[in-house]
């Protein structure tokens, strides 16, 4: 009888001993979180008031080409970059503008600048095209445009297409001649295309 008091009595301790171990897990458990305690709060829920506020992009941008232009001064030469870049919204409205600076991203920086300040809107007609075939005209380059049907796309490559893309211009033909610099094809290119009139415009320049 003796042992079988000794065999029992290990087993209650161990029992003892994992309700205790129940009991200690039990308080250790945190409390749930209340939504209203800021000390438990989830990180995605703090606002910093002195963080910056991230401003939505109207317009999208697209970096054209970026020239290494150097100057040679007395302790040598310096080294900058000079950047084009195109803007626009889709529809109707965009920009380009030029930046230079000594790195790539502080040129990038002054070119999207200079494009919001010189911006420019043209009206569309049905099919997402221009009114009416044109020229553009600047230095030495020229750049035909012509409307074209539903589907056909933009027919048009490099600084142009650019051009046409962020405008809005969904189907067009187009030829440069003459001189192929991005720059001046892009000037060419806005002139064509702030030289369109549409149908109504025509009718209230004639009465």
């Amino acid at each position: 009888m003796a042992e079988e008091q000794k065999k029992v009595a290990p087993q209650a301790e161990e029992t003892k001993v994992e309700e205790s171990a129940q009991g200690n897990k039990e308080t250790n458990q945190r409390a749930p979180r209340n939504r209203g305690d800021k000390k438990f709060a989830p990180k995605g829920n703090r606002r910093n008031p002195r963080a910056p506020r991230r401003e939505e992009k109207i317009y999208e941008e697209r970096v054209v080409a970026i020239n290494r232009v150097s100057k040679t001064v007395k302790g040598g030469r310096r080294l900058r970059f000079a950047v084009l870049m195109v803007i626009g919204d889709g529809k109707g409205n965009f920009g380009f503008g030029t930046g230079k600076a000594g790195e790539v991203p502080e040129a990038i920086k002054k070119a999207l600048a200079a494009a919001k300040n010189n911006m420019y809107h043209i009206s569309l007609v049905k099919g997402a095209t221009i009114p009416h075939d044109v020229m553009g005209e600047f230095g030495a380059s020229k750049v035909y445009l012509k409307p074209a049907a539903e589907g056909t796309g933009i027919i048009a490559g490099g600084p142009v297409r650019a051009v046409l893309e962020l405008a809005g211009v969904r189907n067009i033909y187009s030829k440069v001649y003459g001189s192929r610099t991005p720059i001046n094809c892009i000037r060419a290119t806005v002139d064509g295309l702030t030289s369109t009139k549409t149908f109504a415009q025509v009718q209230a320049l004639r009465k």
